[in-house]
């Protein structure tokens, strides 16, 4: 669909207000015959969508693979989509990553295709010390943070983004992407995580002991919050590295909440390492 660069910027600002990631494909280069001219763009998002015109079908396909890729690792790249008889290698001569186009216009289009993440958040419940502590570490490492507590106890947990008074998480509309970490510590603790559960977030974790998070499950159990709910809590929060102090403790926090980020990451490298290890051994 051709759409102007005004109504491409408008829904840039729009997923970005919605918080989502999409992806931007710009054509630099084009040779022969193609149907796109340099210049062009088009916003491609999360559900395999794109608005703008960038080419046909035959561009589109080899567009849609590598923007789910850029999404996955946050890098940006170029690529060239050239008639399928012309594509021996999947790097061209001079670099540049290829793709076989079925077009019978026989043109060759290149593309820079770059990501827009939005940065993930940190939400915070509560106002206990390792509250504090993970908000400042969370901010260091350039996360959103949002503090979930009590107006009145705002003052104790400085350096957040956006506050809230509560745990009317729905508020700030989290998304599968942000990290909930329920750091009450006996002050309204089923109350923030019943709240943390209701959201999307993949990541919901609860500071306290495992007596405590059992006593917890079976109170919200009891309330009526469904077994698969109950399941994506993690608690206690953080990995093990025998942390005593608040700041121990949001460290252990911050590195599983990295973890967990960056785990599909590692699978997808280590497929493909398989996969090229594989290719090699058939071929040795």
């Amino acid at each position: 669909m051709s759409i102007t660069s005004a109504e491409i910027l408008e829904k840039i600002n729009e997923l970005r207000e919605r918080g989502e990631e999409f992806c931007v494909a710009t054509v630099v280069r084009t040779q022969n015959a193609t149907s796109a001219k340099a210049g062009a763009k088009a916003v491609v998002t999360c559900d395999a969508g794109i608005h703008g015109f960038i080419g046909g079908s035959c561009v589109q396909g080899a567009v849609l693979r590598v923007a789910k890729e850029v999404l996955r690792d946050g890098t940006p790249r170029l690529i060239r989509v050239k008639p399928k008889e012309d594509v021996v290698e999947q790097v061209d001569r001079d670099g540049v990553e290829l793709h076989k186009s079925s077009c019978p216009s026989g043109g060759t289009i290149e593309l820079f295709i770059e990501p827009m993440r939005t940065p993930p958040r940190c939400i915070v419940c509560g106002a206990s010390p390792v509250a504090s502590a993970l908000v400042g570490l969370a901010s260091a490492m350039g996360y959103g943070t949002v503090v979930a507590a009590l107006a009145e106890d705002h003052g104790k947990v400085p350096g957040g983004d956006v506050y809230i008074d509560g745990f009317d998480l729905a508020s700030v509309s989290p998304s599968a992407a942000d990290a909930i970490i329920v750091a009450t510590q006996g002050k309204r603790d089923r109350e923030a995580a019943e709240a943390a559960l209701r959201t999307d977030c993949a990541y919901v974790a609860m500071v306290g002991s495992k007596r405590k998070a059992k006593a917890l499950r079976e109170a919200l159990k009891e309330k009526g919050v469904p077994e698969e709910k109950l399941a994506r809590l993690k608690a206690p929060a953080g990995l093990d590295i025998g942390a005593i102090e608040p700041e121990e403790i949001a460290l252990s926090i911050m590195g599983e909440v990295v973890q967990f980020r960056r785990q599909p990451m590692r699978q997808s490298v280590d497929t493909s390492q398989t996969i090229i290890t594989g290719i090699a051994d058939t071929q040795s």
